[in-house]
């Protein structure tokens, strides 16, 4: 039985006036196209198809915004850094989540989900800046985990630490093996329930 019974659907915003109330506490999950985001969200949650999937990336192209209790909120930001997408709309998307970051005083934590596959790339970074520049904790969780031996997870994991320094947590995640499902979770509820919402 999923943790997040009451988990729903709340409102997309194409704009930054279109967010929902800025009251509680909230935590944003972001990610490339294709890095396995929708699944992780879904598995933290323990809610199937709660956020979409698609065998086409990039299919998150507004901010979602999830209740899943009174007062707490998930957000899912736009798949960003899609090759395919035009130019116009990967500058929306900035714009955006520039907003966003910059706006949001509920915002209480960061989740970079990041391919364990692929090293972490300029929007990753961007990511990690953003979140940095208004004091937000962050957490980095290397997905498809399962698609590398455990020696290359390994290295991979410390690689990453070494990367972030102090910058942000890390793990390593599989959604389809359901490896780390429970310390991301963890680390969701920490953040849900931390002091670190921005006061001004």
């Amino acid at each position: 039985m999923s943790e997040y019974p009451q988990a729903n659907f709340l409102s997309s915003a194409h704009r930054v006036d279109q967010f929902v109330e800025d009251v509680g506490a909230e935590v944003a999950f972001a990610g490339r196209s294709n890095s396995g985001k929708s699944s992780a969200i879904n598995a933290v949650l323990n809610r199937r198809n709660l956020a979409r999937t698609a065998k086409n990336p990039g299919r998150t192209q507004l901010i979602n915004f999830f209740s899943l209790r009174p007062g707490q909120r998930l957000v899912d930001l736009p798949g960003y850094g899609f090759a395919r997408v035009p130019k116009q709309l990967q500058q929306h998307w900035r714009q955006l989540l520039d907003g966003y970051f910059n706006q949001r005083h509920s915002l209480a934590g960061l989740f970079v989900v990041v391919d364990s596959r692929r090293s972490l790339g300029d929007f990753d970074w961007q990511m990690l800046e953003w979140a940095d520049r208004i004091g937000c904790s962050t957490h980095v969780l290397l997905t498809k985990s399962d698609k590398l031996s455990r020696k290359d997870g390994a290295a991979t994991l410390t690689n990453v630490r070494r990367q972030l320094r102090d910058e942000a947590s890390v793990q390593l995640f599989s959604a389809t093996k359901d490896r780390g499902v429970d310390k991301a979770r963890m680390r969701l509820e920490e953040f849900l329930h931390s002091d670190r919402r921005r006061t001004s």
